[in-house]
């Protein structure tokens, strides 16, 4: 049953994405070019409707494990609603970064405070633990909010957000499944195959972009369904999800870095996202994006790996991955073209070659 429902939302998001596009048309939800946009045309934005409606028709028919998820589930489709139109009203009419805020923050409420989705605590891989108390319900909305908003910020390039949100969600469907949650496996699937429809249309070229109603609601659903999965256990398995979800949680990080050491405000738009470092370092359009695919593919595979290793073997597994994104960071100037203080030292180490006299 599960396989004929993936089959509907993906033959359903392939079918109703040339409809949203003229209705994009219609209601003036297109994306103009501009200097810091790759495109050169006005393109049709408001994409990711046709991925939500698919989404819904797969939850509609496949009836998801409510009996164990039921109390997330109803605010989980509440707050996507809330999510969704506020993509929509950006796509249309370009709202400002507050208003924008407080309809993520108002999605991330219904799942926290009204479907009771949070992380209280944790327990440390040495012993002890941390009870969040009071923080629980803050510390969770920030992370809803956070990786909402990571998606948002990928959505550069063609087909970009659409495939690495499709990449981390089967790593969370995979995940969920070793673990036997069931609901988290179907829902992740949902979405992934909703997603795959539409990017036969995304894809470089595209014909359409799924504009902030398609980057939101991914990064919702995927904030939400990362931190059902993995809420209330060690340490060690809550890295699981930030490895897993590591390419826009890197490049969100090194974006608020490259903001603060150029003295400009967090909220400032920039080009110097991962996605523009490797198109100025001279990879195509495509290859950017399929680069960006292996690497979201790798950081998904290193959290299985991370998922079956000792508490030491997960500790090295950290360090090999921050020594890597550190590397990567300096070699593409995602923070300063002059910022390489790794690459200095190991430059530094290499022996000097001295010639007898």
């Amino acid at each position: 049953m599960l396989y004929i429902t993936l089959a509907i939302c993906f033959f359903a998001s392939i079918l109703l994405t040339p409809l949203v596009k003229k209705f994009a048309f219609k209601i003036g939800a297109t994306d103009k070019p501009n200097q810091r946009k790759v495109h050169s045309r006005i393109m049709p934005r408001l994409g990711g409707l046709a991925i939500f409606i698919s989404f819904i028709i797969g939850t509609l028919i496949s009836k998801p494990n409510y009996l164990m998820y039921g109390e997330f589930h109803w605010s989980i489709i509440i707050g996507s609603f809330i999510i969704i139109l506020t993509g929509m009203v950006d796509d249309v009419k370009e709202i400002s970064p507050k208003i924008k805020l407080l309809g993520q923050v108002a999605a991330a409420a219904v799942v926290v405070i009204y479907g009771g989705l949070k992380v209280e605590f944790i327990n440390l891989p040495f012993g002890g633990i941390i009870d969040f108390g009071y923080l629980s319900i803050p510390i969770t909305m920030i992370w809803i909010i956070g990786i909402t908003n990571a998606i948002n910020l990928i959505d550069g390039l063609d087909g970009l957000a659409g495939g690495v949100s499709t990449i981390g969600l089967f790593s969370i469907a995979g995940m969920s499944m070793v673990m036997g949650n069931q609901y988290v496996t179907i829902m992740a699937l949902i979405v992934a195959a909703s997603t795959i429809g539409f990017l036969f249309y995304n894809f470089h070229p595209a014909k359409i972009f799924m504009g902030d109603t398609g980057a939101l609601f991914l990064g919702y659903m995927i904030a939400v369904l990362s931190l059902l999965g993995y809420k209330n256990i060690t340490f060690i398995s809550l890295i699981i999800p930030v490895i897993i979800l590591g390419v826009p949680i890197s490049d969100t990080f090194f974006a608020i870095i490259r903001r603060l050491v150029n003295k400009q405000p967090l909220s400032a738009p920039d080009k110097s996202h991962l996605h523009h470092c490797l198109l100025k370092i001279g990879f195509t359009h495509r290859q950017t994006v399929l680069l960006i695919y292996a690497m979201a593919a790798l950081f998904g595979l290193a959290a299985f790996i991370f998922s079956q290793s000792t508490v030491w073997g997960s500790i090295i597994i950290i360090l090999a991955l921050l020594i890597t994104i550190e590397l990567v960071v300096e070699s593409i100037g995602l923070i300063r073209e002059d910022y390489k203080p790794l690459l200095k030292f190991i430059k530094g180490l290499r022996p000097v070659n001295v010639k007898n006299r």
